[in-house]
């Protein structure tokens, strides 16, 4: 039997495991005899005083946070997200450093790809302020959840004489998180500009290993930056890529296309409704001899105005109708990428050339020199919210471009951004499944800070960024799946064998929110009056929780992923909740009883997962007997011993 804690997963005890399974005469009764771990290491050991080294104020106390595991929980908000039986996508709002201690256990070794746009260190404001000793209030407080007492949560002030070592207290152990998450082939992409690049390479080195730098691209931004500097037109960014371990990572890859024309298909179908079309001058070629097709039926083609022809090639607009296969905005489409519309007979029965598109892929030059600059982001969000509500948001060509990079052969990665503004990385994420019928997940990380009373967004109802950025999924979901179906409808057969479904297309988000445990006994040092505590006792959620509420915790402290489906079963007044198709099973309920176990086992027979797990509220058995039958229940229907778990 296990007794659930509500504690993450614990990086330091992880690590020391590691190193005692390396060298395991070092372990002395139970702590590691670094003196002996010294001479074990012999050469590699650097004694001298004077060694190339990167500190700062703070860092000591950055690395300890790091691998302290987080109490806290993510609390499911359905009503705040799209499609939540259904996404596999999700957006969590909260302090980024708790929620990924929270993401170790479910998500450890799972991210393929990691883009961040963190906040620039201007001299300026600087929301992320840490407390190292209760981050989760100190999060709360930010958010104006709790009464903060006055206390300024915006302290990075340039003449803080902190400029540039409070930015290395927020990055430092938020990195060295992220590097857990990554696949041993995830790539990392970090946006940044002159202010700190030096920094960020430093703990970067540091924390992935400079071995695993992959390059420093040079982003275009604005090809026409500004007059007012006297000294230089700043008219770029970096955006820095490591890789966790480079050995497997075979490398980078930019898909170069090359285009040839080869036979030709009708465009005529006629099982198809009838459509008229405008053949723009210049645009159609005649396979026979002539300078003039007058107006009129031919076959199953209507024309209607005169064709004046020179050279095999019309010299005018015309417009036909037919029961053509595809739509206006198809033809001009192909026409665009080079495919020829022909007109092979006096018949008037059009045809497109078809085009092989044979590609290879090089690595990725150093510069960024795309469509892709800061004024196309600032539309791009004009273009969603019909207003511009969101400073300086990356364009969303920047990110799938560089998402792109990672193997073609990922069809199915899981993209995470715990910077993530106005959610341009979803909105990429959506953009790529859409085009190359891929299966990319995205899970975006926001605090939702809140927006100038003064500004458009508030005006607007946006009270906060994460409102901004959940709006724009919303709204860029439902542009991009639009534009999916157009380009659907009006493709052929075989065209759509290559397209994804726009009913396939992943466009929803599950909606989860920083809070601290849903568990009164896991919320430690929370009572200073011991009857209180006592009294207290008597409920074992906080107030104000739900059971999903908690269901959700046990899922999050078990690490399963959070998109897993739960599915819930009545018995007795009971609830029973199946978690991944009966991997895990919880009842939260009062009195168990052997009911209980009866209908986990027949929800086990039923989906037959390879194992199955249980949770029970300790509180909830009636006695030791009751709670011996129902193990012994389980255990005959293959429980194993350490699957039974108690909270």
């Amino acid at each position: 039997m296990t007794k659930l804690t509500g504690e993450t997963l614990n990086i330091e005890e992880k690590n020391i495991i590691k190193i005692k399974e390396l060298f395991p005469e070092i372990d002395t009764d139970g702590k590691i005899d670094f003196d002996k771990l010294k001479q074990l290491l012999g050469d590699y050991v650097e004694d001298l005083d004077e060694r190339y080294n990167f500190t700062w104020n703070g860092k000591g106390e950055a690395l300890r946070i790091s691998q302290t595991p987080s109490m806290g929980t993510l609390r499911p908000a359905p009503e705040e997200s799209k499609n939540w039986d259904e996404t596999e996508n999700l957006y969590i709002e909260g302090d980024n450093l708790e929620v990924l201690k929270l993401l170790q256990k479910s998500y450890f070794n799972k991210v393929d790809v990691i883009y961040i746009d963190p906040p620039y260190n201007t001299g300026g404001d600087f929301v992320y302020e840490d407390d190292f000793k209760d981050n989760i209030k100190n999060y709360k407080e930010i958010t104006g959840q709790v009464d903060s007492d006055g206390r300024l949560t915006t302290t990075n002030k340039e003449n803080s004489g902190r400029y540039h070592t409070d930015w290395l207290n927020m990055m430092y152990p938020r990195l060295r998180l992220a590097r857990n998450l990554l696949t041993d082939d995830g790539v990392i992409l970090i946006s940044i500009d002159d202010n700190e690049i030096h920094n960020l390479k430093n703990i970067m080195d540091e924390i992935f290993g400079e071995n695993n730098f992959i390059a420093n691209f040079i982003w275009e931004k604005n090809p026409n930056p500004t007059y007012l500097n006297k000294y230089s037109r700043n008219a770029h960014e970096y955006i820095i890529g490591y890789s966790k371990n480079i050995n497997s990572l075979d490398g980078l890859y930019e898909k170069h296309v090359y285009t040839k024309n080869e036979d030709s298909q009708p465009l005529q179908n006629k099982g198809n409704p009838m459509t008229t079309l405008e053949i723009k001058s210049g645009v159609a070629e005649f396979g026979f001899d002539t300078d003039k097709i007058d107006k009129g039926k031919y076959g199953l083609v209507e024309v209607h105005n005169d064709i004046l022809i020179s050279e095999n090639k019309n010299t005018n607009n015309f417009k036909i109708s037919g029961t053509f296969r595809f739509r206006q905005n198809y033809l001009d489409d192909a026409i665009k990428e080079g495919r020829k519309n022909l007109f092979k007979s006096n018949k008037m029965s059009p045809r497109l050339t078809n085009i092989r598109k044979e590609f290879d892929y090089f690595a990725p030059i150093s510069v960024l020199n795309t469509r892709a600059t800061t004024s196309i982001g600032v539309n791009q969000i004009k273009n969603i919210f019909k207003q511009e509500i969101f400073n300086y948001p990356k364009p969303t060509y920047l990110i799938s471009k560089l998402i792109s990079f990672i193997n073609p052969e990922k069809q199915s990665m899981t993209i995470l951004d715990f910077f993530a503004g106005s959610s341009t990385t979803a909105h990429a994420a959506m953009d790529l499944n859409a085009e190359n019928n891929s299966n990319h997940k995205f899970l975006m990380v926001q605090l939702p800070e809140e927006t100038d009373k003064k500004s458009e967004a508030y005006k607007s109802g946006y009270e906060n960024i994460a409102e901004i950025g959940k709006g724009r999924i919303r709204r860029a979901g439902e542009q991009i799946k639009d534009e999916l179906t157009e380009k659907y409808e009006s493709a052929s057969e075989e065209e759509r064998k290559e397209m994804k479904h726009p009913d396939d297309l992943d466009i929803g988000f599950k909606t989860f929110k920083l809070d601290s445990s849903n568990i009164k006994e896991w919320n430690p040092g929370q009572y200073d009056d011991v009857q209180l505590a006592i009294e207290d006792s008597l409920t074992p959620y906080v107030e104000g929780r739900t059971e999903k509420d908690v269901v959700y915790e046990m899922i999050l402290k078990m690490g399963l992923d959070l998109t897993y489906p739960v599915e819930e079963y009545e018995v007795n007044g009971n609830t029973i909740y199946s978690v991944g198709y009966g991997f895990l099973m919880i009842s939260l309920a009062d009195e168990i009883d052997l009911a209980v176990a009866e209908k986990m086992i027949e929800i086990k027979d039923e989906h037959q997962p390879e194992e199955f797990r249980v949770i029970f509220r300790d509180e909830g058995f009636r006695n030791d007997t009751d709670k011996t039958n129902i193990k012994e229940t389980l255990r005959s229907a293959g429980l194993a011993e350490e699957a039974f778990i108690t909270l």
